[in-house]
């Protein structure tokens, strides 16, 4: 099969000749027919992850159909699914196991013609998706539900700030949290993304870049009772500031590094919870298919690539211009069936 690989860091992905093989007893091959990017696949060409090796096909998610099963798995040639890039979560529901990891890297991922997985991360693609919307949902898709409901407990009614209004982690998060019926505000230095998520259903949204901001929205809207939070760095300190007496905030990435202060008395004089989460367990991605499917929720995305243009899709994610998750279309590079 052809398939994008990574053959040194800091060096454009090749287009190379991977072997194909049979499947083993309990595996699948998915025929890919989309494969979105995530910030993970940047890091990992800068060096910026733990555990590089080469060569290796990057992308974790990915959505296709069934082209042949191992022995021990049921199913059939054709069957549209999406992958679970999360593998060996293990059984403590409350924390990944020290095997867990992400499909792309250490094993073989989506940016190619195909890609053997172990039939138990196998899902139904959700009817209601095209391939290319679906592609956008797996990594993204888990790390918002299990951060918003499974860590954080939102609950219908109250106040849910999501930071960093753009990726795609955060716009799932807005549009999981404006279909469960919480009012949804959100951060950016963009206004214009901050008009596109009032578009998707949140009530507004402040500039961080305006100091000011914390009094604004405290004046404005009120106190958070849930803040969901992919940076850190400099600007937690203001999150601590407008979070609720009895509020979470619940992080899942350190985008702009480690905060550079941090005021301990307001943690524990204001009952704040601050929750850590990560991607998501087994249970956790089917819970999301299916509150994806129950509430019809459509994935943004922000810009369809050609499988061919790889390369200039890791630039752009490199940029953070996007609002949405970045697509490749892969089965259009091929002429297999």
């Amino acid at each position: 099969m052809k398939a994008q690989v990574l053959t040194a860091l800091k060096t454009p992905l090749q287009i190379q000749e991977i072997p194909d093989r049979e499947p083993s007893a309990d595996e699948v091959i998915v025929g890919l027919r989309g494969a979105a990017l995530n910030r993970r696949d940047y890091w990992i060409t800068q060096g910026r992850y733990p555990g590089i090796k080469f060569p290796v096909v990057m992308g974790s998610d990915g959505v296709g159909s069934i082209e042949a099963i191992g022995s021990n798995v049921t199913g059939m040639p054709g069957e549209e699914i999406i992958i679970n890039p999360g593998w060996d979560w293990g059984t403590n529901q409350n924390a990944q196991s020290n095997d867990f990891t992400i499909l792309g890297m250490p094993h073989h991922g989506t940016f190619g013609e195909r890609v053997y997985v172990p039939a138990r991360y196998i899902h139904a693609k959700p009817a209601h998706l095209d391939a290319i919307q679906a592609a956008a949902l797996p990594l993204a898709g888990v790390t918002a539900y299990r951060g918003i409901f499974s860590r954080g407990k939102l609950v219908a009614g109250e106040n849910l700030l999501v930071t960093g209004i753009g990726g795609g982690v955060a716009t799932l998060a807005v549009q999981y949290g404006v279909a469960a019926g919480a009012n949804v505000y959100v951060t950016s230095s963009s206004e214009q993304k901050i008009d596109r998520a009032i578009s998707l259903g949140a009530r507004g949204g402040y500039n961080y870049l305006d100091p000011q901001w914390p009094e604004k929205i405290q004046k404005e809207i009120g106190m958070m009772g849930m803040i969901f939070d992919g940076a850190g760095g400099a600007g937690f300190a203001q999150l601590i500031e407008v979070a609720a007496p009895g509020g979470r905030i619940v992080n899942y990435g350190g985008t702009a590094g480690a905060p550079d202060k941090f005021e301990i008395f307001r943690v524990y004089w204001k009952q704040l919870s601050l929750l850590g989460s990560t991607m998501g367990s087994e249970a956790d991605f089917a819970e999301m298919l299916n509150f994806v499917s129950e509430k019809r929720i459509v994935p943004i995305v922000d810009e369809v690539f050609s499988w061919q243009d790889a390369n200039a899709a890791i630039r752009k994610i490199a940029e953070s211009s996007q609002f949405g998750k970045l697509v490749l279309s892969i089965k259009p590079a091929f002429l297999t069936s």
